[in-house]
């Protein structure tokens, strides 16, 4: 008995660890408060402060969170102090008379403030406008005179003397002072129309339904030129959805949409023309004709009759910019950006009365800032250096400045997290935020002043004003506050480093641990995972410090690492990814042993998966290009065959014209590999990255007789929303909690 009664204890004192790790509604109560829409009201306040520039250059007004109240506040212009945008007390008492309920002052939802005549404010308020008298606080409902909507099919010139508007497929203008009407275009049919446009979203109902009307036209500054595009759809193919979630219908509604998949010659295509207005004679050029992928952008300058034109040839190889002169019809390039790869995100801006064009280039092996002369064509850099400018957020003609942020530029700095620039056109550059942070730039209109939120994600935001001259910090806004978070024993991630997949370049990442993390045991580790090569996951700035808590806080280890082929480095650095997405992944494997390895706390032998879009397709490729290494995914609106996608995306990072390669990377090909646990989700009309996809793969999940998971959300498109995305989180996380933790999940839990 003796031996049968220390037996029993210590199989209660083995079993009671395991008891304790039961997932609980306590669990899931901590999981929903780390959420976003806590935010401001319950776990954490001011992560980001957006500030509101007063239309008059007076100020600004913002508002200021915390646990118990938000406050409207402002600054002036003359004084730069701080101080409360109205009393929030009498306003709450003038809204509760106007609107015959209780408005709680320290809870005023007000919209679209502007400071008017003698101080006084106009501002939203459920749906109406008013005016706010400062000292009486009297509220005027205002008698606004809604301006007409106009007609959007037509378009008035600068000058007021034309309208320009199309009939049966073809481009009219006529004269408001004489009512004349010119036709300038002659050979537009339906599917070869003239001023419309190719909508990205252009839903079509039905077995022949009809694209939505669309017209644009860009009129000269002198009114005396117009620019249109021919929209060819003659020979276009659709993409086809079937909506089955309308309650109304009991049979699914059919949907289309003109997209073009990579390689393909059956899409829209796109031809610029240009009219003169006083002679209604259509000018020829040797723009090309280009898809709804790579179609020819206009920008008209102030010498009347000249342009740019700008665009890039199939593939993304090559990227163009030419000065077109409709008067004598000279076409000359003044740009012709070239890449073995691709070129991304390419950018320019004119400076008209300087006759230049500032432009970013990766062909130095880093995106500099680079100027032409567009009389001379002479380029050269404005600035150089190995680090890399993430966009040009304002510029100044008058003086010839030109605002930037930049990462890796100081080399003792995290490389994601940018700072603000300014540089002139001799090349002179001035830092204006010396603050070893990341920082999130917003510029009054102006450019006298700009908003700076910065942070990292283990330094709290702080939101200032500054001045554009010298970067001084004129007024501190908010500070960001976690304290509700630390008192449940919180902690911001953990950021680590390690050598990347080519054995010498560092590459960064964020952990997130439960708040009742414990050393002692093993923990799951999942890899939030986005290697789309046009954006990163490391989280840069402390808005982004709850991304991953929630999914934690049931047990695991989380983390978003970018390996080598993403982008915001170096030009070589995200090559690595271009023909090549199937090994996106070598790095985030690499980043796990490498924790695993440090942290006995990791359990490398429990690893989960999950992302959405290309992260959708990550998952994917994770769950069937390194089987016997990821254990549980969950793979949403993911692209599994580029062949199906869009065109543009997968025709610039796995190149065109399409080869073998777009097979030998597909999830569909490869789905005979799958070993672990694998749930694919999908938005029912998901117009971005069509469900077509997902069924596919599951067919061929099907045929290899391999067991998944699948979730079709009937009435979601591209980004779950409403119930369907709490639904969805929901069976993320339990898919985790029973497939990797080996735990019972709760279905019911609450939301607040």
């Amino acid at each position: 008995m003796k031996q049968i009664t220390i037996l029993l204890v210590v199989l209660m004192l083995v079993s009671a660890p395991f008891q304790a790790q039961e997932v609980t509604q306590d669990h899931y109560k901590r999981a929903v408060s780390f959420m976003y829409n806590n935010f401001n009201n319950k776990t954490a306040f001011n992560l980001y402060t957006n500030v509101n520039w007063f239309k008059d250059n007076s100020g600004i007004w913002f508002i200021d969170y915390s646990k118990d109240k938000k406050t409207y506040k402002t600054v002036n212009f003359k004084n730069y102090k701080v101080a409360n945008l109205f009393n929030h007390e009498k306003l709450a008492i003038s809204l509760s008379e106007l609107s015959k309920k209780s408005i709680e002052s320290n809870q005023l939802s007000v919209s679209n403030i502007e400071s008017i005549k003698n101080g006084n404010l106009d501002f939203s308020f459920e749906g109406k406008r008013y005016s706010l008298n400062l000292k009486s606080y009297q509220l005027q409902l205002k008698d606004e005179k809604k301006e007409e909507a106009g007609n959007k099919f037509e378009s008035k010139s600068p000058d007021g003397k034309w309208i320009a508007y199309t009939k049966a497929y073809n481009l009219f203008v006529k004269s408001t002072e004489t009512g004349d009407t010119h036709q300038l275009s002659f050979d537009g049919k339906k599917d070869y129309e003239y001023a419309t446009y190719y909508g990205w979203y252009d839903i079509m109902e039905g077995e022949n339904g009809e694209r939505p009307k669309r017209f644009s036209v860009k009129w000269s500054d002198d009114s005396k030129w117009i620019s249109a595009n021919v929209v060819d759809f003659r020979t276009a193919e659709k993409m086809y959805l079937l909506d089955h979630s309308i309650d109304t219908l009991y049979k699914s509604k059919l949907l289309s949409y003109y997209r073009g998949s990579p390689g393909d010659t059956t899409m829209v295509h796109v031809t610029p023309v240009f009219f003169n207005v006083e002679t209604n004679k259509e000018v020829k050029t040797n723009l090309p004709t280009g898809t709804h992928i790579n179609s020819v952008a206009i920008q008209w300058m102030k010498n009347p009759g000249e342009l740019l034109a700008n665009y890039s040839e199939r593939g993304y190889k090559k990227e163009i910019l030419k000065h077109v002169n409709l008067n004598d019809g000279t076409e000359e390039t003044l740009i012709e950006e070239t890449s073995e790869t691709n070129i991304d995100n390419f950018w320019f801006r004119k400076f008209g009365d300087k006759q230049k064009i500032v432009f970013l280039s990766e062909r130095s092996g880093w995106r500099q800032l680079y100027m032409v002369d567009i009389k001379t064509k002479e380029t050269k850099a404005v600035t150089r250096g190995n680090y890399y400018i993430n966009s040009i957020v304002y510029t100044d003609e008058d003086k010839g400045d030109i605002y930037f942020l930049a990462s890796g530029k100081n080399k003792k700095m995290n490389p994601y997290h940018q700072q603000l620039f300014r540089v002139d056109f001799k090349g002179k550059i001035t830092l204006l935020t010396p603050e070893n942070t990341h920082h999130i730039i917003n510029f009054s209109k102006d450019g006298k002043h700009f908003v700076d939120n910065f942070s990292t994600i283990n330094i709290p935001t702080k939101t200032v004003l500054r001045s554009s001259k010298n970067g001084k910090i004129l007024a501190e806004l908010t500070q960001a506050n976690v304290d509700e978070a630390l008192s449940k024993g919180w902690q911001s991630p953990q950021v680590f480093e390690l050598t990347a997949k080519d054995g010498k370049t560092s590459i960064y990442g964020a952990m997130w641990k439960p708040t009742n993390f414990d050393a002692s045991k093993k923990y799951p580790i999942i890899d939030a995972t986005y290697t789309g090569p046009h954006t990163q996951v490391f989280p840069k700035s402390f808005d982004r410090v709850f991304n991953n808590q929630s999914l934690a806080e049931f047990g695991f280890i989380v983390i978003g690492v970018d390996g080598l082929g993403t982008s915001g480095r170096s030009k070589a650095f995200h090559n690595h990814s271009y023909k090549n997405m199937e090994n996106n992944l070598e790095d985030h494997v690499l980043a796990i042993k490498y924790l695993a390895n440090k942290y006995a706390w990791i359990n490398v032998d429990k690893v989960g998966v999950f992302g959405h879009s290309a992260g959708g397709y990550d998952t994917g490729r994770a769950m069937l290009g390194f089987p016997d290494f990821y254990k549980v995914g969950v793979a949403s609106a993911g692209d599994h065959d580029f062949r199906m996608e869009k065109a543009w995306w997968p025709e610039m990072y796995q190149g065109w014209p399409v080869d073998d390669t777009y097979e030998k990377v597909s999830n569909i090909t490869n789905a005979k590999n799958l070993k672990g646990k694998l749930l694919l989700v999908h938005g029912g009309i998901d117009e971005n990255v069509n469900p077509s996809a997902t069924f596919k793969l599951a067919e061929a999940l099907v045929n290899a007789d391999k067991d998944f998971d699948l979730l079709i959300l009937p009435s979601q498109r591209h980004g779950f929303q409403g119930k369907a995305r709490h639904y969805f989180i929901k069976k993320r996380w339990n898919y985790f909690i029973e497939h990797l933790l080996d735990k019972k999940p709760i279905w019911d839990f609450k939301w607040e």
